[in-house]
């Protein structure tokens, strides 16, 4: 159960920011394997001034960066599986893959309060972590 954050430094319309949304999430479940249902995704939209990128960008409004914490367990496959798919389901909204970064989160499933607060370590998650 992935939790995410888009932010970006431009304005999309409102299907676009449901497609953006839909890209990560859509990438979260090929790359690692989540159910379908799990989706926590969150879209911020920052005026460029309050985003600072790297100046070598060319076009530095489409300037993506998608954070993900998510339970330890997952192979280095899964994630470069997890970085292509982003970039790739990305691309039609006219974003640079040169302009995508992606950071990934592991956190062990002790330090999530999950399910009227249990510790995720306590559950049956019902899907499997280390793929």
């Amino acid at each position: 159960m992935p939790s995410a954050q888009i932010e970006i430094r431009r304005e999309y319309s409102e299907a676009d920011e449901t497609g953006l949304i839909d890209a990560v999430h859509n990438a979260l479940v090929t790359a690692f394997q989540i159910p379908p249902q799990d989706k926590d995704i969150r879209l911020v939209v920052h005026a460029p001034h309050r985003f600072a990128c790297s100046p070598r960008l060319t076009q530095p409004e489409y300037f993506t960066l998608v954070s993900i914490d998510c339970f330890a367990g997952r192979s280095i496959a899964a994630k470069r599986s997890l970085y292509t798919e982003i970039v790739t389901n990305l691309k039609p909204f006219g974003i640079p893959a040169d302009h995508i970064t992606i950071l990934v989160r592991d956190l062990p499933t002790t330090n999530w309060g999950i399910r009227a607060g249990q510790p995720a370590s306590d559950l049956d998650l019902g899907f499997n972590i280390n793929v």
